[in-house]
Parts: structure tokens; C-alpha cells; sequence
């Protein structure tokens, strides 16, 4: 059952407006991100060769959870603490399937890690606090006003998504606590429809801290996930009234070697029609990378198939991480 707009208004001012706490989130573990991509990285043009963010300790040795599209292609990291001093840092890991990133910064700064929690736990209508160093945005409330799958137009989503309100709009990296002050979540993006309602209702969109646990260990020992890497082809799409349209083909990425151009209207994959973007992933993704991938596509009112030989994203970047 969605939540009407009534309510979440309500609990998004209730939120921000002093309602009690049980505990106070762990702030000293809460540091700025300051990043520098190398020179030609492929990601300058949407993410800028320079970005700042948050992230937060989660150990003693100094490794810290953001969201991952900060640091890809990162030439250099600089992690600045409450105290305002500031420690050098490098990419220990990247997950493209839920958008997670890790850095470690050396030495470790001297603060208490937080304490993960369970997203699984927080409830529609339940007041949290939003966390990011006080120069990129500091503490402020927020409500949990849905969670859902989330479809994102860059080959990217991710079930359970949790959806707050009011909007942040320094957000990215920034730390999710419950009321206990465990880390619940880190803010990826603001969004127009916190709600998917079909009306203007904005908030931000946080990955829930449950998907990092698995792949935590992994991340820190390999810097990603192990087994087959899944498909990639470098496209941007966006859904329009049920039609999967492409938006953008990233240059040298597979789709465009393919010849896939913007505009086209996928149709299928493999022989299988599709009913949206979220049918479009999962279909891509029961391939690997290095497979050919037959598209099915309308282009000029005329109905064609493409072979794309699919990529690995990591391998796309320049690099994804310095060791």
C-alpha cells in the first residue's frame, strides 16, 4: 500500500522539525570526499574531472563507504574530517550492480567506525537522519516515504530502494542513520517523485546498506564483485509510455561499435520482446560480458537487429581504480 501525499508531508515536516531522537548519529565518522578523475577519464562529461561528495568510515583501518560514481576514474582522493584535517585516500573497490564505492585512506583517521545496520527494518513513515561532513551539507531529518525498485537510465538498478523526503540537495555519499544511529543507507540522486506517484513530490533516492553486506568482503579483497562480470553496452535509455528509448551511446562503448544510435527503440532482447527497462536489464543481464547480444530496435520506422558484442564497464574506464 503507498503511502498518500498527505502523510509523507506530514512525516517529511515532522522529520525536520526536532522530533526526538534515540540516539545521535556517529558524526565523526561522517568526512568530506574531495576528488580529482585522471586526465581523459570518460566519465568528466556527466560527473566533471573534478567532484565532492561524503563518505563514511566503517572499520578502524580507515575504509570508507560512498556512493561509487564519486570516485571512478579517480586520479586523486582527499578525505577531510570534522576536525577539519585532512588525509589522503585511494579507490579499494567498486560494485556497478549497486552502485556502492570504497576507498581507504591512509592512515586512518581517528574516529569510531559506525555501525551497520538493517535496512530491512525501516519503516514507511519513520523519521531518519540524513548525515554529511558540515561542508557538504551537514545533518538534517528526513522521512522514509516509499521503497521500491529503482530503474536507473545508466544499465543500473536495484530493488528495495528507499526514497526520503525532503529533498538534499548535497547528497551524494551522504550517510543514511535510524534512530539508533546505524547506517542505513548512502544517498545516490535527487529525484522529482519520492513517491512514484505521478506528482511532483521531490526527495532523495539511498541505496539500503543490506545489499553492501554481501558483497563487502569481495569488494575489500578483488576491488568488486567476484564471478562473470555482466553485460554492459554503454547505453543511457529512458522509458517512454512503456518503450525502452535510447538517450545516449557513450562513444567506443559496445552499443555504439554496434552502431546503435540515439533515437533507436529497443524492442527485444535475444528474440524476447520487452515491456520496459527493468524487463530490458533483466534480459541484458542474463548474459555476461563478452557476449553477443542480439537487440532488437525500431529505427526510422523500420524494424532492425544488432549484434553487440558486450563489454565489462570496469574495462570502459580510464582506469576505475589506481593501485
Amino acid at each position: 500500500m503507498s503511502v498518500s501525499l498527505f502523510a509523507a508531508a506530514l512525516a517529511a515536516w515532522r522529520a525536520t522539525n526536532g522530533i526526538p531522537r534515540s540516539a545521535e548519529p556517529p558524526l565523526d565518522a561522517v568526512v568530506k570526499l574531495s576528488i580529482r578523475a585522471v586526465e581523459g577519464a570518460r566519465t568528466a562529461d556527466t560527473l566533471g574531472a573534478e567532484r565532492e561528495g561524503t563518505g563514511i568510515v566503517i572499520d578502524s583501518q580507515g575504509l570508507i563507504l560512498t556512493i561509487g560514481y564519486l570516485v571512478l576514474e579517480a586520479a586523486s582522493i582527499l578525505v577531510m574530517t570534522g576536525d577539519n584535517k585532512i588525509y589522503p585516500a585511494s579507490v579499494v573497490g567498486f560494485d556497478h550492480a549497486t552502485g556502492f564505492g570504497l576507498l581507504r585512506a591512509s592512515p586512518a583517521p581517528p574516529c569510531a567506525p559506525v555501525v551497520i545496520g538493517d535496512s530491512s527494518r525501516i519503516g514507511e513513515l519513520q523519521s531518519l537522519v540524513v548525515a554529511g561532513h558540515t561542508s557538504a551539507g551537514g545533518v538534517s531529518g528526513a522521512a522514509l516515504v516509499s521503497r521500491r525498485r529503482f530503474t536507473g537510465w545508466w544499465e543500473y538498478m536495484i530493488d528495495d530502494a528507499l526514497f526520503t523526503a525532503p529533498p538534499r540537495y548535497e547528497h551524494s555519499g551522504a550517510a543514511l542513520f535510524d534512530g539508533e544511529g546505524r547506517l542505513v543507507g548512502i544517498a545516490s540522486l535527487w529525484v522529482s517523485d519520492a513517491l512514484n506517484s505521478g506528482v511532483a513530490f521531490p526527495g532523495n533516492m539511498f541505496v539500503p546498506i543490506n545489499l553492501l553486506k554481501d558483497v563487502l568482503p569481495d569488494l575489500v579483497s578483488e576491488g568488486r564483485r567476484k564471478g562473470a562480470a555482466r553485460s554492459w553496452l554503454g547505453l543511457n535509455t529512458e522509458q517512454v509510455e512503456g518503450h525502452v528509448v535510447v538517450t545516449r551511446v557513450l562513444p567506443d562503448a559496445p552499443a555504439d561499435l554496434a552502431g546503435l544510435k540515439r533515437g533507436d527503440i529497443i524492442l527485444g532482447v535475444g528474440g524476447d520482446s520487452i515491456g520496459g527497462q527493468g524487463e530490458f536489464y533483466e534480459k541484458l543481464w542474463t548474459n555476461a560480458a563478452g557476449d553477443d547480444i542480439t537487440l532488437h530496435i525500431v529505427r526510422d520506422k523500420v524494424v532492425k537487429h544488432l549484434i553487440v558484442q558486450s563489454g565489462d564497464r570496469l574495462s570502459y574506464l580510464r582506469p576505475w581504480r589506481l593501485n
